[in-house]
């Protein structure tokens, strides 16, 4: 995450990934005041055993575009809803990105934080069958709460 601020939107994840019992840690820390430890984590996180990055930031914050051009790793971009222009910066900024330095970008605010993290969990479940076994429980499940629209 960007911020702490960051936190609200981004629990929608945090929760989702607990629910799919995937292994996660936090870092809170900004491209634009902490730029040597954006590139540090990015540089570092494959050899740490991290598979998929989750980014969440706001005020067109290009956090999750730093990651990316820092690693081979997958980077998940969630532009959060937290300034005057409601996270359409965010969105932007997110997921303009230059060929090359790809970010798969997610929607702005709380179902776009949930989405990271069942993205998260498609990715890690290509290689991870214990995943991919909680991955479908969690889509039938929301399967059964939201109701199977065949129309």
């Amino acid at each position: 995450m960007g911020s702490v601020s960051d936190r609200d939107v981004m629990s929608e994840c945090i929760k989702t990934l607990k629910e799919m019992d995937i292994t996660f840690e936090i870092i809170i820390s900004s491209a634009h005041r902490s730029p040597d430890k954006i590139r540090d984590y990015a540089i570092s996180a494959s050899g740490r055993g991290i598979e998929v990055i989750i980014a969440g930031a706001g005020w067109a914050a290009h956090l999750a575009g730093t990651l990316a051009s820092y690693t081979t790793l997958p980077v998940i971009g969630v532009p959060i809803d937290s300034s005057p222009l409601r996270g359409v910066d965010s969105l932007l900024s997110t997921v303009q990105m230059p060929a090359g330095v790809p970010v798969a970008t997610m929607a702005i605010g709380r179902g776009g934080a949930q989405n990271a993290a069942v993205f998260a969990a498609q990715i890690l479940a290509l290689k991870h069958a214990d995943i991919a076994k909680r991955l479908k429980a969690f889509k039938e499940g929301l399967m059964k709460v939201k109701g199977d629209n065949k129309h």
